[in-house]
């Protein structure tokens, strides 16, 4: 694969991915939305699918490794890294214009996200914080249990997916992507509840920064403070499983 396929691959799963998963945390978060409330495992399947579409629609020309801790996870297993820079670099500029497309498809529940007038008491009619739609946020913030949750959850999509590559049918059948798939959701719906499972540095700071630069009324905090953890976390993960993988496959 040639370097400009792989970051062309990349920037449209990426971008798929990201516009499935932020659009369905839009989709439950959001006020006028018909799916508002409709809850975790919404998001967790919404997730999954972003993954489905995304890694099928790029696998032809980069592959469809979508996050930069899967792609650190093949080269400590291969010794490969002379092409990680393009999957990175593909990988977070696909994140940001998922995000943005998200942005474009619920503009008007974003726009609506204000006060609304003779509502001052009612909690539901209460702008929305927005961060969560983009980037992830720990439900109780203690850094080191957040980094732990996320360094395990990260292992546990990287070293499955090494190991579903031994597994030849999988890749022959067409059913590789679609196991991974569940697999997300597996990991959303398990271990998704202390910090949202990022597992992607590349799904969280994407949309992170872009969501600090929209025109979102209300839209509240980044939350820069927090950021390294969904960057550091993932990476350390990946690394440990390509480590572990190399060591005992």
């Amino acid at each position: 694969m040639s370097n400009g396929d792989i970051f062309v691959g990349e920037v449209i799963g990426t971008a798929i991915l990201i516009l499935f998963g932020a659009g369905v945390c839009a989709a439950v978060t959001l006020r006028h939305s018909k799916a508002r409330a409709s809850g975790w495992v919404v998001i967790a399947f919404g997730w999954g699918f972003g993954v489905l579409a995304g890694a099928y629609t790029a696998a032809p020309l980069s592959g469809g490794q979508l996050n930069p801790a899967v792609t650190l996870g093949i080269a400590v297993d291969t010794g490969k890294w002379d092409k990680v820079w393009v999957y990175l670099l593909g990988q977070m500029a696909g994140a940001m214009l998922g995000a943005v497309l998200a942005y474009l498809v619920y503009l008007a529940q974003f726009q609506a996200n204000v006060r609304q007038p003779g509502a001052a008491e009612d909690a539901a009619e209460e702008p929305t914080p927005t961060l969560g739609i983009f980037s992830t946020i720990p439900e109780i913030r203690n850094p080191v249990a957040n980094l732990i949750t996320e360094i395990i959850a990260t292992m546990a999509l990287v070293l499955p997916i090494l190991a579903f590559g031994l597994t030849k049918g999988l890749g022959e059948s067409g059913t590789l992507v679609l196991i991974v798939s569940l697999l997300v959701v597996g990991i959303g719906l398990s271990l998704g509840g202390p910090t949202g499972y990022a597992i992607n540095p590349a799904r969280d700071l994407g949309p992170r920064i872009v969501h600090t630069f929209l025109p979102i009324p209300n839209k509240g905090t980044s939350d820069w403070g927090y950021a390294w953890i969904p960057v550091v976390g993932p990476l350390v993960g990946g690394v440990l499983a390509g480590l572990l993988y190399h060591l005992a496959f």
